[in-house]
């Protein structure tokens, strides 16, 4: 399954910005895989950070094979040190051992924060050990599928930008600029300056230019 999007959304960012619209015109359509459990996903996500995709694959296959399914219940027969055993950091470990017991004990409840408008679900995530405002924003866009979130502390999407409109950096004030210009598509448009960031299009970094200077 991957996120839903179509030619509205394309036709709508291409109206709004021309610069990107040439991009989106040069890629075409993005298939993003999404998750559809609120559970798993965040412990997917806690998992993957600061560490390769690759890593985080491999990780999360040994996770697999050892529970079965990722859901509360499997996951409170697990301990640290088994956790550990499978790749996992005694941090991370403990992270997800915390946010198990909280859903398990009804401290946090999934259903409820997946109705959640952005900013109070991302505000009721950000509460759990491990889970800062990027991987929330994360979540929201990979596993509750809203269309409008553009992450400012995502590097991937900052550079991406710098190269769509040959800018040396990307200050909240251009930044709030831009997300109010792509909003209520915002999450397409993340699709779109992560390809531009990884190679998709032949544009430079100015700001990685600018930096080779200073």
């Amino acid at each position: 399954m991957y996120f839903p999007y179509g030619p509205t959304e394309m036709n709508y960012l291409t109206k709004r910005d021309p610069k990107l619209g040439r991009i989106i015109q040069a890629i075409g359509h993005i298939q993003r895989p999404v998750e559809h459990d609120l559970f798993s996903s965040v412990v997917h996500h806690i998992i993957g950070q600061q560490i390769s995709g690759k890593a985080q694959a491999t990780i999360w296959q040994r996770l697999l094979a050892a529970v079965g399914d990722v859901c509360p219940a499997k996951l409170a027969n697990q301990t640290c040190d088994s956790l550990r055993t499978l790749g996992i950091s005694q941090r991370k470990a403990h992270y997800i051992l915390n946010f198990t017991d909280k859903v398990l004990h009804k401290a946090i409840d999934l259903q409820e924060i997946a109705l959640l408008p952005d900013e109070e679900a991302i505000a009721r995530l950000v509460r759990l050990e491990g889970i800062g405002s990027w991987t929330a924003e994360m979540l929201l866009i990979f596993c509750l599928q809203r269309p409008n979130i553009l992450s400012f502390k995502d590097l991937g999407i900052q550079r991406g930008m710098r190269m769509v409109y040959a800018l040396p950096r990307i200050d909240q004030a251009c930044f709030a600029s831009i997300r109010a210009r792509l909003s209520p598509y915002g999450s397409v448009a993340s699709f779109y300056f992560w390809e531009v960031s990884a190679g998709a299009c032949q544009l430079t970094d100015p700001g990685r230019a600018a930096n080779s200077r200073s």
